[in-house]
């Protein structure tokens, strides 16, 4: 029989699992879009700093009704996709080659090393000349930025795999493609999504710097050409698409995290 004066004692083990606030970020964009409209309105903010948001939503609306916002959009996400599917997939295929073999990782690491500080905009007039004004520099440039840091980050996710899980697997008998396949690429998951999160936001950053270059049509080509005719509008709401484009790829990320690491409870 329980004694009556006995309090229950509250669970302390949830890990830092963080929260869900649904709603909170809405709140604070829809907050600061009302403060930039209120702040246009009466003058406190002037028009060269910043257009009034409802202007730049009618300027969404007008892109929508011309056909503009399709023509440029489309262009721009077959070079992001195509571009940052090559770069992350050869960059974590090299990450792991990297990481699991020490020949490997003799021979690649101080390339790497050197190739990662190189500012990759800086390339795009040699990838101009090796491939050509048209896609294939774009391509090119988009899957080099998105390839260094994603082998930075997934040699390094390999790396921090506990090290007990995996002689524990050797004690159970598995073979090295068991533990390789059930231990470390498993533990390495997280660092390698995190890792492959920045190397999108990257290549996002690199597809505008090739658009701004020898394109007609693209998000890049488009804030290009409204920066050149001062136009503010069409310039922030080319600038509004990216970072739409931005959260679109990180909820991405996000729902492979959910479904991959599901095992982290």
């Amino acid at each position: 029989m329980s004694d009556p004066n006995t309090r229950p004692v509250p669970f302390r083990g949830g890990g830092f699992a963080p929260r869900p606030r649904r709603g909170i970020g809405l709140i604070v964009f829809i907050a600061l879009i009302a403060l930039a409209e209120i702040g246009t309105r009466t003058g406190w903010i002037t028009a060269l700093t910043l257009p009034r948001p409802s202007d730049v939503l009618a300027t969404f609306g007008e892109l929508w009704n011309s056909g503009l916002l399709f023509k440029h959009l489309q262009p721009s996400l077959t070079r992001l996709i195509v571009g940052a599917t090559l770069g992350a997939s050869v960059g974590i295929s090299v990450g792991v080659l990297i990481a699991l073999f020490s020949y490997i990782r003799a021979g690649l690491v101080p390339l790497v090393a050197a190739l990662f500080p190189i500012p990759k905009i800086a390339l795009l007039p040699l990838f101009v000349i090796w491939f050509g004004i048209d896609e294939g520099s774009k391509y090119a440039l988009i899957a080099f930025g998105t390839f260094t840091p994603t082998v930075v980050a997934t040699y390094g996710a390999v790396d921090n795999v506990d090290r007990g899980l995996i002689r524990m697997g050797q004690s159970f008998g598995l073979t090295w493609f068991s533990i390789v396949r059930k231990i470390v690429l498993p533990g390495a998951m997280p660092g390698i999504l995190s890792g492959l999160r920045v190397s999108l936001a990257i290549a996002i950053i690199l597809l505008v710097a090739a658009e701004m270059l020898g394109a007609e049509y693209g998000i890049g080509a488009y804030i290009l050409e409204a920066g050149s005719l001062y136009d503010l509008e069409r310039l922030f709401a080319g600038v509004v698409i990216l970072s739409i484009l931005g959260v679109l790829v990180s909820a991405g990320i996000t729902r492979v995290e959910k479904r991959v690491l599901r095992w982290r409870g």
